[in-house]
């Protein structure tokens, strides 16, 4: 049996704040029927509960800050907290929400997802720091395309996250630096999403990979081997349609094509798919690229190296490999290689940058400046 919710003189007290109108009165009303909505002491009955969270309703938007913000931290507990009350506070302003958006049991998924789509940013991070989010409300958090929001989702070890949502914050870690860390540390991310990333991260965050993935450079070569067989196959099927300048054009515009993948097509041997692949990154045709890999001395592949900013060492091994495509010896003479070396050193970025633009314009310009290229450095060498 439901014992008396109140004695007669709180009943009294309780009549008297009501008919006060007052800010004042409202406030000490509403603190009045809190204090007794969560006295352990007193068991309410269903029309007393009721009836109290009917006055706290209609009061709530009456009362001080202070008086709704200790309101909601003593709700955000409460798992029988009645949630018309529950959601009312939680669309408040962020001071008021904030207790109820993080810790609320109350709050389904349905509701999170409605003020993640309707209220502000704060309200949306609020939400990401909860304890457990289901993979709907992280996808919710991942279409407000916030990067603030998202990366405090990723540092949620509780909120999970599908698949298809990893895999597109992969891809967007490309250009979204802060995401690459949380991203990484994520026990959901497997290793086949990390070894995509391997690409466009950091130093560190490479030495992470390795470690937290169990991956060895034996494990990443044969990823770029994978990767470098996928472009190339079918490469004369659909009747003998060449897709390697396609494949080009999409890893280009992932920013895909860096200096170790094309590196490695040489060494897989893919001289076709490398000309592919660098006349993208260039913008040069794949027939003036050929001619770079053909000629003797490396001039031209030095001067186009520089230009898109490959690295002396990234392109050392270039020159090599690409050397072992030419017909007949395939040894290196020292001398050219120190040679190339040196006229590389010697290149100017900027001055590489305006020879390529002149490139795009007119690629029989290739031999005179190899030619100007060559008497220039006979005169410093003598």
């Amino acid at each position: 049996m439901d014992m008396p919710v109140k004695s007669d003189s709180e009943f009294e007290g309780l009549l008297k704040l009501a008919r006060d109108r007052s800010v004042d009165g409202r406030t000490r009303l509403v603190q009045s029927v809190g204090d007794l909505f969560f006295d352990t002491d007193k068991i309410l009955s269903d029309r007393e509960r009721s009836l109290m969270t009917e006055i706290l309703r209609q009061l709530i938007h009456d009362v001080e800050m202070s008086v709704r913000l200790a309101l909601s931290e003593r709700l955000a507990t409460e798992d029988s907290a009645p949630k018309e009350l529950i959601q009312i506070l939680a669309n408040s302003e962020i001071e008021v929400a904030y207790p109820i958006l993080r810790e609320s049991s109350v709050l389904q998924d349905i509701d999170l997802i409605e003020i993640i789509q309707h209220r502000t940013m704060n309200h949306q991070l609020a939400v990401a720091m909860r304890d457990s989010l289901s993979e709907s409300v992280s996808d919710a958090l991942v279409e407000t395309r916030n990067s603030d929001v998202i990366k405090t989702l990723l540092d949620n070890s509780g909120a999970k996250i599908s698949a298809q949502t990893l895999e597109y914050l992969v891809e967007q870690s490309k250009t979204i630096d802060i995401f690459q860390n949380p991203l990484l540390h994520r026990k959901d991310l497997g290793s086949e999403l990390a070894r995509r990333m391997y690409w466009w991260v950091s130093a560190a965050l490479r030495e992470h990979i390795t470690n937290a993935f169990n991956l060895t450079p034996e494990d990443l070569e044969e990823y770029i081997e994978d990767a470098v067989d996928g472009l190339v196959m079918g490469e004369t099927a659909a009747g003998g349609t060449n897709k390697g300048a396609t494949l080009a054009s999409q890893l280009n515009q992932e920013k895909r094509i860096t200096p170790d993948l094309l590196v490695q097509t040489l060494r897989q041997g893919e001289v076709t798919l490398f000309e592919d692949l660098f006349a993208e990154l260039s913008g040069l045709r794949p027939k003036l690229v050929r001619r770079f890999i053909f000629e003797p001395g490396g001039q031209g592949l030095a001067i186009a190296c520089k230009a898109v900013s490959i690295a002396k060492s990234d392109f050392a091994s270039i020159f090599l490999l690409s050397r072992s495509a030419r017909p007949g010896e395939k040894i290196v003479d020292p001398d050219e290689l120190s040679g190339v070396l040196a006229f590389y050193d010697g290149i100017k970025p900027l001055t590489a940058k305006k020879v390529l633009r002149r490139w795009h314009r007119d690629p029989d310009f290739l031999f005179a400046l190899k030619q100007l290229e060559v008497s220039q450095g006979s005169e410093h060498r003598s």
